[in-house]
C-alpha cells in the first residue's frame, strides 16, 4: 500500500486524488522544497539551504557532463534504495536526453553493485520511466 499526502493508504496503482505517481512526486517535491527553502518562519536553516545548493552544484557540467552525473546519481540512488531519489534522477536523466538503453545499462550496474535487494526498486524505476515516456517528458 502507498500512503497519500494525508497519510491515507491507497492501492498500489490507485494514487490519491486520481494523480499519477509522476504528478504526486512532482507536486510533493515542489511543495516541500518551497517550504524547506522558503524565508518564512519554520523554513529550513541556512545549513539546510547550503546543502541543497551544494547538491545542485554537484550535478552541473564539469569534467563530466550533466547527463553522466545524473546517471551516476540514478545508479547510486538505486543501490541506496531511495525511491524518491530514483524517481528524481530518472526524470532528470530523461530531461538530459537519456535513451532507454542508457537507463537499462545504469540499472544493470546498480543491480550488480547492489544485488537482488535492488530488484523491487528496479520495478518501480521501470514503471516511472514508462510513465515519464507516456507523459512525453523529454529534454536535450
Amino acid at each position: 500500500m502507498i500512503a497519500d499526502r494525508r497519510g491515507e493508504a491507497t492501492g498500489a496503482r490507485g494514487y490519491a486524488g486520481g494523480m499519477s505517481r509522476y504528478e504526486q512526486f512532482q507536486d510533493f517535491r515542489t511543495r516541500l522544497n518551497q517550504r524547506i527553502l522558503g524565508n518564512q518562519p519554520g523554513s529550513g536553516t541556512q545549513v539546510t539551504k547550503r546543502f541543497f545548493s551544494l547538491d545542485g552544484q554537484a550535478y552541473r557540467a564539469g569534467a563530466l557532463n550533466e547527463k553522466t552525473k545524473e546517471l551516476l546519481g540514478l545508479c547510486a540512488s538505486m543501490v541506496l534504495r531511495c525511491d524518491d531519489c530514483v524517481s528524481y534522477h530518472i526524470d532528470q536523466c530523461i530531461k538530459q536526453g537519456c535513451s532507454d538503453e542508457e537507463l537499462w545499462e545504469c540499472f544493470d550496474v546498480a543491480l550488480i553493485v547492489g544485488g537482488s535487494i535492488v530488484i523491487p526498486h528496479l520495478r518501480r524505476a521501470v514503471e516511472f520511466v514508462d510513465e515519464c515516456r507516456k507523459r512525453g517528458v523529454q529534454g536535450a
